[in-house]
């Protein structure tokens, strides 16, 4: 037989079922509107433009996990994804018969097409899929047995009910053989015998965090012995505040956690925001950013733009570019004015009234002119728009375990510190919090919230960033 698991988790079944629901969807409208008059060749370009809006919607649906049973999703996500798979076809739709086929004779029957469609779409998962997916399947559900601790147990069986999947529970097996619940049906050093009795097809093995693996490794060889398919529920690692996905390399099978975004598609929508937000912001403030240079030259010797090296993603060195607000010796008159830092801890300099500052300074600092060359910066990758602080060295050589983590992303011009009262936050840990809270719940709506935030404080003279 074939050992391939490719599709072990695909719902071919929702699949076809989908797919016929939008074939049906073409006759119902069909019956309704009628031919509309077309012609064979308006038919052939109806019918491929259809056929095409569908594979697109089951390409998007794939992509979003809907066909994947081993993910469980409450029914207003499926409808939430389901639409946005469907909205993404119909627009794919839409252009394709803008550039290729006349509007004024498609159109009506089209919007026809895509309301019954649609509809159909949503009435298939909210109750129709639950009773073919009960009719179709219900001779090929797999006896299962469980081996685990109780809470374990009932936890793994509220999250097994919200995916398709369907499976019978013959039973509960506790790794402490003492188990009196309904669900208990033998000892764990009975399982050969219970594989047996109850004609087994799968045994789910809801692992502890501190079990021995040879002992583990005994009741893996049991099932494999018997061919029973054995699964292991890793509950290994306490995940904390991280999140989690199994994938494999070779033949190894992989778990990985992680606390920023390893969606390849979300990183790309950042970055390609990134570039085309600089630039619109470069080239919209290239005569402020002219005159503030001529300025700084004439108020105070030294270049016009302060270089200096800051820490980026996970301890990358970069050089960040601002206008020059401070004197020249700067960095040597810092050390003499630590003692008047107003951040606590020490983990990054803040002074109210600093002596090294400008005329000149005072002014681009408050209306955060001094920050424009960093856009450079964002448009050449090493930061980003929205981000963290990039802290200085010396601030990071200082950083404890947890607090290495707000510079897991690239920093940011601006982010949820500099929009949550930056000018009266002295505690470095809030800091570190706020930080770490935009890191958590990053999205690009989350960005565009903190520009407008951004670029309202900044008009409102609150503080610079």
């Amino acid at each position: 037989m074939n050992r391939s698991n490719t599709g072990a988790s695909f719902d071919i079944l929702h699949v076809l079922l989908d797919s016929f629901i939008l074939i049906v969807s073409f006759g119902i409208t069909y019956l309704i509107c009628g031919d509309y008059g077309f012609s064979r060749e308006d038919w052939k370009a109806v019918v491929s433009l259809y056929i095409v809006c569908i594979f697109i919607f089951l390409l998007v649906n794939r992509t979003e996990n809907i066909y994947n049973n081993t993910i469980f999703f409450y029914m207003d996500r499926i409808i939430r994804r389901e639409t946005l798979s469907f909205i993404a076809a119909t627009v794919s739709g839409v252009i394709v018969l803008f550039n290729s086929m006349s509007v004024d004779i498609y159109m009506p029957f089209l919007v026809y097409l895509a309301l019954i469609s649609y509809a159909l779409i949503i009435f298939e998962n909210v109750f129709f899929r639950r009773i073919v997916d009960r009719i179709v399947m219900r001779k090929h559900v797999p006896r299962v047995l469980y081996v685990g601790s109780k809470d374990s147990y009932n936890k793994f069986r509220y999250f097994l009910n919200k995916t398709p999947l369907q499976i019978n529970e013959i039973g509960y097996i506790s790794f402490d053989d003492d188990d009196k619940s309904i669900e208990y049906i033998g000892k764990l050093t009975e399982l050969p015998q219970l594989i047996r009795k109850y004609n087994i097809d799968q045994v789910y093995i809801l692992q502890k965090r501190e079990m021995n693996i040879k002992y583990l490794q005994r009741y893996v060889d049991i099932c494999i012995e018997m061919g029973v398919t054995c699964r292991i529920v890793i509950d290994t690692f306490r995940r904390r505040k991280s999140y989690s996905y199994v994938s494999s390399i070779g033949t190894y099978p992989v778990y990985t956690f992680h606390t920023v975004t390893m969606n390849w598609t979300s990183m790309v929508i950042k970055r390609t925001f990134d570039i085309v937000f600089s630039l619109f912001a470069i080239i919209l403030t290239s005569p402020i950013m002219i005159i503030t240079a001529i300025a700084i030259k004439l108020d105070s010797p030294g270049p016009a733009i302060f270089k200096q090296v800051r820490v980026g993603k996970n301890g990358r060195h970069f050089k960040i570019w601002k206008f020059r607000s401070m004197r020249q010796d700067a960095e040597e008159m810092k050390k003499d004015l630590e003692k008047q830092n107003e951040m606590h801890g020490n983990m990054m300099f803040k002074m109210k009234d600093d002596p090294r500052i400008t005329k000149v300074g005072h002014f681009i600092r408050k209306t955060s002119i001094d920050e424009l060359p960093q856009f450079f910066n964002v448009l050449f990758g090493s930061m980003s728009v929205v981000g963290t602080r990039p802290p200085t060295k010396d601030e990071v050589e200082k950083y404890s375990v947890r607090q290495w983590r707000r510079i897991s992303i690239k920093p940011g011009i601006t982010g949820m510190w500099q929009v949550s009262g930056r000018s009266s936050i002295t505690d470095f840990s809030e800091v570190v919090e706020l930080d770490t809270k935009y890191i958590d719940n990053w999205s690009t709506w989350l960005d565009i919230k903190i520009i407008f935030k951004t670029v309202a404080q900044v008009l409102a003279r609150k503080g610079s960033f």
